[in-house]
């Protein structure tokens, strides 16, 4: 028996959606980022963007757990010398853009390549609870169910 290779036109990729209200960040990115490359599926192949399109709603009401709201600290740089940036995920979930933290943890999961920054153009993350993909129509799915770890009570 050969091994099961698939190809681009064979795949068939599915939207599914994604409530994070109360879900702890970690875990919510480990599935997420799962469901993009497409290891939930029988057909897997590593060098072929065979996962499904995501959409995580209500981002901004995800959780960190621990104290890594206040020590948790995310860099960058501006490109000039000495210009190293420091922001800890607290100014980053009471800014503008909170939903950053889920995509920065979903992406930090996924490969660093070519391969990787196309499945991660799947991801819409969303920091309330609308969406403009209802013409898509995604099938919900329960992350707060598969485990009671996954869920923070707070």
């Amino acid at each position: 028996m050969k091994t099961y290779s698939a190809k681009p036109a064979e795949v068939d990729k599915k939207w599914v959606m994604i409530d994070a209200d109360g879900l702890v960040v970690g875990r919510l990115a480990s599935i997420v980022a799962l469901r993009l490359r497409g290891k939930h599926k029988a057909t897997f192949t590593p060098h072929v963007d065979c996962g499904d399109n995501v959409i995580v709603i209500n981002a901004a009401k995800a959780v960190l757990t621990g104290r890594k709201v206040t020590q948790k600290v995310y860099h960058k740089h501006t490109g000039f010398i000495g210009g190293i940036k420091e922001r800890t995920a607290k100014s980053i979930l009471t800014g503008r853009f909170p939903e950053r933290i889920v995509e920065k943890a979903v992406e930090r999961m996924l490969p660093h390549g070519p391969l990787g920054r196309r499945q991660l153009a799947n991801l819409r993350v969303y920091p309330h609870g609308e969406h403009p993909h209802a013409a898509q129509q995604p099938e919900k799915i329960d992350v707060a169910a598969m485990n009671r770890k996954n869920k923070r009570n707070v």
